[in-house]
Parts: structure tokens; C-alpha cells; sequence
């Protein structure tokens, strides 16, 4: 919590003071009372009651009286809300390679549980789009608000040939830059108003990918073309380096190219994360998810504060004239 004028805040010292004071005065009445009083004269003139409630309103008050002192210095706090809409697409990779068994059962399969947890914990404001990729780039389905249709598209994904990272990149670029023309459309998958196509919708492509570009364009080419999409690429480096693929007698190693992947979520203001398990994995897409589906927005408690001084000081009020019929 910070504050907006933290000189305010002086205003606990009377507060404390106040406090001290009534702790004191406590002292000094219990030690007076026995003094000049037989304890049995005490217990016919003053008979016992809780002793908790001789202090229970004033420290009330006193909590009152420090909350709206808080109050007076503008208190701020950072909370993390959705986005009013924010469009994701998830690119994976179905190469060969993604059937290798380093993670079980295979990486293609955790990959695509991983995913579907992704886009069930991305807030419902928050748009989906799904690119497969092997030797070609393949939009599987365009950015929408239907969840299902997301869901079952990555579901459906098959693994074949080789690996075409930069394609994916461009393919990906090139929804957001149609989603960003036709104006986006709302969580409900309606169009969007002409008020709010003018403000940018923020975009993110998430790429994992488990093995080196061996189809298409470069990587390398596809840095301009997220820039121009204003769309910043984070990528998963998925598998083992020991991960192998084949049928027993034959195998292939199937390491990931943890050089390129880092250097295009560099080169587009992302993040690169590796994962070399279905655990990691889910890992990486809660820290994804928590990251491109919310903002950051510092906002005044004052009302708050004010409102707790208040019930404080009535309930106060209320329990003194309940038990001792007078006020605090």
C-alpha cells in the first residue's frame, strides 16, 4: 500500500497517544480502588461485570479514529484486474517430434491438456486463437469467445513432419492484425461498438514448440511481423534434451532449440520459459495466464477506510448505550 499524501499519517500519533493515555488511566483506577476500598466493600458497590467491555467500545473508537486517519493520507492499492478484452492466441508445435514419450505419455498429448487448462484459466473477457504448426502454419481456429470451439480445436491437434516456427509466428501476427481491423469483437462474440475499436486491443502469441525450425521462414523474419502486430511472443522450449524419437531400433534425438525460442520472445518484448515436464508445463502457462490476462491498477481506498471509521464508531456508540446507557 502506498500513499497519495503520507504526511497525513502524522495523525496516529494522537491517535496512539490517545491509547497509551487510556491504558495508563486504567492502571491507575485499578491501583486506587484497591487502595482505598476493602475488597469485599468492592464487590457490594461495584459489582463484577466483563471486563471486557469497559474496553471493548473505546478501542472501537480508537480503531475508528485511526482509520480515518489512514483515510486523510490517500491510500492506493495496486490490484490486478482483467482486461476489458485482450486477444491470445496459442501456437503449438505437432511436429514428428512432438510424439517422443520423454513426457508422458507422449509430449503432444500433455501439451494439449496443458493448453486446455490455459484456456480455461484465462479470464472471460480475454479472447482465444489457435495456430498447429509442423511444416506449415495452420490457423485451427480464428480468435473467438468460444471456449468449446477453442478447446476442441487443440483437442483435434495430430502430429506430422517438420517444424515451422517463424510461419507460426507470421500466421499469428496476421489474425491480430485482422482481429485489429475488423474491430475486435466482444466476450459475448458480438461485434464490438465503433467506440471501442478505436482503443488497441492488446494481443500475445504463447508458442511452444519442442524442436529447431526446419520448414518455412525463419524465426529470425518473423520478429518484425509480431513488432507490426504489436504482439509480444512467449515461448516454450517443451521436452527433455534427451528426448528421442523413433520406433526402438531407430531413433532420432528431438532436443528443443532453446537458442531461437529465447531469441524470438527477446526480440518481441516476451518471455521465454522451458519446461521439461507436464508439471513444468502447467507451471508455465499459470504463470502465463496470470500475466497476460490481467492488469495492474492502482487505485484510492479512501471510501473504504472512511466507511470502516464509521461502522466502528457507530457500533461503538451502540454497545455503550447497550451496556453502560451512555456514550463512549
Amino acid at each position: 500500500m502506498t500513499f497519495t499524501d503520507p504526511l497525513f499519517l502524522l495523525a496516529l500519533v494522537p491517535v496512539a497517544a490517545l491509547a497509551l493515555a487510556y491504558v495508563l488511566l486504567q492502571r491507575r483506577r485499578t491501583r486506587y480502588a484497591v487502595r482505598f476500598a476493602t475488597l469485599p466493600m468492592l464487590d457490594r458497590v461495584a459489582p463484577t461485570r466483563p471486563r471486557w467491555r469497559r474496553h471493548l467500545a473505546t478501542g472501537l473508537v480508537l480503531l475508528a479514529l485511526g482509520a480515518f486517519a489512514t483515510a486523510a493520507a490517500g491510500p492506493e492499492m495496486r490490484l490486478r484486474v482483467p482486461y476489458e478484452r485482450a486477444t491470445v492466441i496459442v501456437a503449438i508445435d505437432v511436429s514428428g517430434s512432438m510424439e517422443a514419450q520423454d513426457v508422458p505419455p507422449d509430449r503432444l498429448t500433455a501439451a494439449k491438456g496443458a493448453a486446455v487448462e490455459f484456456v480455461r484459466e484465462l479470464p472471460e473477457t480475454v479472447q482465444v486463437g489457435v495456430v498447429a504448426f509442423a511444416e506449415e502454419a495452420e490457423l485451427v481456429a480464428p480468435v473467438t469467445a468460444d471456449r468449446a470451439l477453442v478447446e476442441n480445436s487443440i483437442q483435434n491437434l495430430q502430429s506430422d513432419g517438420g517444424t515451422a516456427i517463424g510461419e507460426a509466428v507470421f500466421a499469428s501476427a496476421a489474425e491480430v492484425v485482422r482481429q485489429a481491423a475488423a474491430g475486435g469483437t466482444t466476450a459475448d462474440g458480438d461485434a464490438a461498438s465503433d467506440g471501442d475499436a478505436a482503443d488497441p486491443i492488446p494481443a500475445r502469441l504463447v508458442l511452444l514448440s519442442d524442436g529447431f525450425n526446419t520448414a518455412g521462414r525463419s524465426p529470425a523474419s518473423s520478429v518484425q511481423a509480431a513488432l507490426d502486430a504489436e504482439m509480444p511472443v512467449s515461448t516454450i522450449a517443451y521436452g527433455t534434451p534427451g528426448g528421442v524419437i523413433g520406433n526402438g531400433t531407430r531413433t532420432q534425438s528431438a532436443p528443443a532449440d532453446d537458442e531461437t525460442l529465447r531469441m524470438l520472445a527477446e526480440g518481441t518484448a516476451g518471455h521465454f520459459y522451458r519446461a521439461e515436464s507436464g508439471a513444468e508445463l502447467d507451471q508455465v502457462y499459470e504463470d502465463i495466464g496470470s500475466a497476460i490476462g490481467w492488469r495492474t491498477e492502482t487505485t484510492l481506498v479512501t471510501t473504504p477506510l472512511v466507511l470502516l471509521g464509521l461502522a466502528l464508531a457507530i457500533t461503538a456508540t451502540a454497545l455503550s448505550l447497550r451496556w453502560f446507557s451512555r456514550l463512549v
